[in-house]
């Protein structure tokens, strides 16, 4: 297993209760699919560089987890389909 770390930010305009189930639900995600997440740090709401799809802030999110190199692409289909997530970037954490 490897170390990764993805950073995803969500839209500003969701109620805490299903930022959080979001948040829950990629931890989620993770373990199901044999890894383990170390940790996760919402860093909370703040200004974009530029506007995406109309919204000038995201909710910030960064999770550092361990798994196999062929989950990343799971976990990003997921972001992908999902109308919540704004932008996300994943990247292997050397050790």
């Amino acid at each position: 297993m490897r170390k990764y770390e993805t950073l995803y930010v969500l839209r500003p305009d969701l109620e805490p209760e299903k930022t959080q189930e979001l948040v829950e639900r990629f931890k989620g995600v993770v373990t199901t699919n044999g890894g383990e997440t170390l940790e996760v740090n919402e860093w909370g709401k703040r200004r974009l560089a530029y506007e995406i799809e109309e919204h000038r802030e995201g909710h910030y999110v960064l999770m550092q987890y361990n798994a196999d190199t062929d989950f990343t692409s799971e976990l990003e289909r997921l972001m992908r389909i999902s109308e919540d997530v704004l932008r996300y970037l994943t990247l292997r954490v050397e050790e």
